[in-house]
């Protein structure tokens, strides 16, 4: 048996091999909505689920040590089995990689090392024969330094490019043009010889801004978008959308908020629904749906582009419930706090009911392990499956994020030269200078993006069934126990609890459009919250405890009949104990004689 080839091994596995046959029978309901997962609606994202892949780490498929979209293809069966709806693919465009592939050198192909639009085709249709859409990464913002955009611009202020990014002169006496610094790699401007000016750079400095003020560029950005939409995708994740609008004469920033001092001046600018509105367009031709991400948005700001039938985001990625353990950033690192994490996710769920569509997650690209963050080594299933039904069983369309499923943790690297994300990187070398250097790498290890850039653990064989030749970048060394391949044969696994809430959710109304309400807010170890509709009540009960806790319920749910839909331990052994990370959803029984 192929100890690298997860499908070989769970093919060959009889136990697994069962296991997935007995529970992957399709129901009638399950069938229906494959033959219609090619189909685009703008109104049926609701009761998606979208599992994020960030393809350089998901699976090798061509045996070169990086994964690519023939991994993809190999692992769509296993996607389906997990029971999710619809993959967002983080950027899969040519890139020389400064920030991975958010520095988009071509939008309209492939990285050749993921393959060719042929390959991507051929992704595309066995995706949505099993049922499942796909989105695709829109990185507007900003494009890399190599795209031929840029190259053309750089060559003068009188060519048909010259306008299509932020270009300014220097102030008197050698000056930038303003205070801002970028999100990833210093001053927020790089001067640009050829062209005897400055560039405006937010991110990286391979990342220049591009100008949205500029109606070609727009144009620009809606064929991008027809293309792929004309090709099958299924709508897009836009990658910091909110920040395409710049204020008019780029003022200085607040110079006592060094990481984020110009944000006010290029988050929510003057034009941004003037623009958002123009790319909706575009979507509604298609059915396609859109997704932003907005980092530090409010709700009220957020309900600007999400509420009423006029809108023109259909959920957004807000950062707000990935800061229970930090301020702002990963990078300033704070003691895990479920009331701060409670208090983020209700004031999401409270704000946008009935207004607008909450986007559900824990983890991305963008941030380190959850586990690592929120949960508990010691208690590693325990927090993990705990963690699944606290976030996954609100209101709203849940993501997960490849290796999340199977509870995969933080990398620990030797030295800050080990690392390759330019935002970990640049951390290390701007911030806590007066540290000594293995505190500093100490920060880097709970806060850097590389953590979720690990290859994905398949298997416990060599290379954890990634490839078949050494990966491009390291591997955790815990993939012997943690893997796919030994949670699908448990049934107490990670995995296979991640698919039993998806199965829960896909099953109920209640779970899907159910209101939310949240119990005992000031609890520092028990997150409780209610979904209800149509008489139906489904109580969430999550222990974030190490020790054994008592179980407390809201008052009116004491003595009445329930039901057990769901919890993360075989048997309960004392009703009104809760035991570490303890996870329960309970159903109310109607009582007797009742007709609702």
């Amino acid at each position: 048996m192929s100890e690298f080839a997860f499908d070989e091994e769970i093919r060959q596995e009889e136990g697994a091999a069962s296991a997935i046959r007995s529970e992957t029978a399709e129901t009638p309901a399950v069938a229906e909505e494959a033959e219609s997962g090619s189909s685009r609606s703008a109104d049926d994202f609701r009761r998606l689920s979208f599992y994020q892949i960030w393809i350089r780490s998901f699976a090798d498929g061509n045996g070169d040590g990086i994964g690519d979209l023939y991994g993809v293809y190999d692992k769509l069966p296993y996607l389906k089995y997990l029971g999710v709806d619809a993959i967002w693919f983080s950027p899969i465009y040519p890139s020389p990689n400064a920030d991975y592939g958010y520095d988009i050198s071509d939008y309209k192909n492939i990285h050749p090392d993921y393959g060719t639009l042929d390959q991507f085709k051929r992704v595309l249709d066995k995706a949505h024969s099993l049922g499942m859409k796909v989105l695709m990464d829109l990185v507007i913002n900003h494009t890399s330094d190599e795209h031929p955009w840029f190259k053309e611009s750089c060559k003068g202020r009188d060519n048909p490019y010259s306008d299509y990014y932020i270009w300014r002169d220097g102030r008197k006496k050698g000056r930038l043009p303003n205070n801002w610094n970028s999100q990833f790699e210093g001053k927020a401007w790089e001067w640009n010889e050829e062209r005897g000016q400055y560039y405006l750079h937010v991110f990286a400095k391979k990342q220049p801004d591009l100008n949205m003020d500029n109606p070609r560029v727009r144009e620009e950005v809606k064929d991008i978008m027809r293309f792929w939409l004309d090709m099958g995708v299924d709508g897009f994740r836009e990658d910091v959308i909110t920040f395409i609008s710049k204020r008019e004469g780029l003022p200085n920033g607040l110079p006592f908020l060094p990481a984020i001092n110009g944000m006010p001046h290029y988050k929510d600018g003057p034009h941004i629904m003037e623009y958002l509105e123009e790319f909706r367009a575009v979507a509604r031709e298609y059915g396609a749906i859109q997704i932003g991400e907005a980092p530090y948005t409010p709700t009220k700001t957020a309900l600007r582009y999400m509420s009423g039938e006029d809108r023109v985001l259909d959920m957004m990625i807000q950062f707000d419930t990935m800061t229970a353990d930090c301020f702002m950033t990963e990078y300033v690192h704070l003691p895990f706090s479920l009331r701060r994490l409670k208090r983020a996710f209700s004031k999401w769920q409270y704000a946008l009911e009935g207004k607008a569509w909450n986007a559900l997650y824990l983890e991305n690209h963008d941030h380190p392990r959850v586990i690592s963050r929120y949960g508990s080594r010691l208690f590693w299933r325990e927090s993990g499956t705990c963690l699944c039904a606290a976030y996954m069983l609100q209101q709203g369309c849940p993501f997960i994020y490849q290796g999340q499923e199977i509870g995969m943790l933080n990398i620990h690297l030797p030295s800050i030269d080990h690392y390759l994300d330019v935002a970990s990187k640049n951390a290390y070398h701007s911030f806590h200078l007066k540290e000594p250097a293995k505190k500093r790498l100490r920060r880097i290890h709970l806060s850097s993006r590389d953590s979720a850039r690990t290859p994905v653990q398949w298997t416990a064989g060599r290379y954890a069934g990634f490839s078949k030749v050494r990966p491009w970048f390291y591997l955790n060394h815990n993939y012997k126990h943690i893997n796919a391949a030994a949670q699908i044969k448990d049934p107490a696994s990670i995995l296979r609890f991640y698919r039993r809430c998806l199965e829960l959710r896909k099953g109920s109304e209640t779970l899907i459009y159910g209101t939310y309400r949240e119990y005992f807010p000031k609890s520092r170890s028990h997150y409780v919250y209610e979904r209800a509709l149509n008489g139906e009540r489904i109580l969430v009960v999550c222990s974030f405890s190490h020790i054994p806790t008592l179980l407390r319920l809201p008052k009116d749910w004491i003595g009445k009949p329930k039901t057990l839909l769901l919890g993360n331990y075989a048997k309960i052994h004392d009703e009104d104990l809760l035991r570490p990370y303890e996870t329960r959803v309970y159903r109310m029984e109607a009582a007797a004689g009742s007709t609702d």
